[in-house]
């Protein structure tokens, strides 16, 4: 990755490409929205920004160098090669060439794990526009204020209220999981920081612990939240895939990058929605 600062904002060149619209909604994050010229707008970690592609480049406007280095290169994970992730994937598991070959550009972002956890939970049984909604009103009624909107709630501000309380953001049976979490994070019973190096499987454990988490939610918070490349989320599409066109490929065949790879397969499937039958 190189970038240069001019007036625009901070200019890159990423290794691989970086395609918003495949990034920002291939539905690993929900504070991303796409504007009227094709740029994404979004706040992470209490910071505004907008990025807009010009051939190669991506170009993050409103935001300073340190920021740069501090949130943004790490959220894009623009230090990794996703051309040679690409590749190592189709040499592991050759099957997996025609997915690998579907889509190029989407990047696995390493978003704040509370704010990946919360976010997975309102995601179940949901769809994108309504999962958005509430997590915009989640952060306008218990988030902080800041230019272009609100940040996203600690777990410790969440941790004060009630199901009840949440009633306003139209969540239902989710507003318990929540609090739950809420709760078991900010008391330390849930340590997610601990959880970018401890055993997979033991952060699986942990995570179920708070109601309403299951594989699923597990697993996106880990590859999503945690950037543990290696998590694999399964939902129902995804289990007719693997039983039916790619049958016999095995996550541990696949490798370290395997919550990648689940996005050519995701996205693969979709495009041939007449294998998954």
């Amino acid at each position: 990755m190189t970038y240069e600062v001019t007036e625009r904002g901070i200019e890159i060149i990423p290794k691989g490409k970086f395609d918003l619209k495949n990034t920002f909604e291939c539905g690993q994050c929900f504070r991303w929205d796409q504007r009227n010229d094709d740029s994404y707008s979004g706040i992470v970690r209490g910071k505004f920004a907008t990025l807009r592609s010009e051939n190669e480049k991506v170009i993050i406007e409103g935001i300073t160098e340190e920021d740069f280095h501090e949130i943004w290169k790490d959220y894009f994970d623009l230090n990794n090669d996703y051309d040679g992730i690409r590749n190592e994937i189709s040499e592991n598991c050759p099957r997996l060439s025609c997915a690998v070959g579907s889509i190029d550009g989407i990047r696995i972002l390493s978003q704040e794990p509370w704010e990946a956890l919360c976010s997975f939970i309102i995601s179940q049984n949901n769809n994108i526009p309504r999962i958005k909604g509430i997590i915009t009103r989640l952060c306008e009624g218990f988030g902080d204020k800041i230019d272009h909107g609100s940040t996203f709630p600690s777990a410790e501000r969440l941790a004060e209220l009630e199901p009840e309380d949440l009633s306003e953001i139209r969540a239902g049976f989710r507003a318990r999981y929540i609090i739950d979490a809420a709760k078991k994070v900010s008391s330390g019973e849930i340590y997610l920081d601990e959880m970018y190096t401890a055993p997979i499987s033991d952060c699986r454990t942990q995570l179920m612990r708070i109601t309403g988490v299951g594989a699923k939610v597990a697993e996106c918070t880990l590859l999503y939240g945690l950037h543990r490349l290696e998590a694999f989320p399964v939902d129902v599409w995804m289990k007719k895939a693997l039983a039916t066109h790619f049958s016999g490929v095995t996550i541990e065949q696949i490798g370290r990058y395997a919550g990648i790879a689940q996005q050519y397969i995701f996205h693969y499937s979709r495009l041939n929605p007449e294998l998954v039958e």
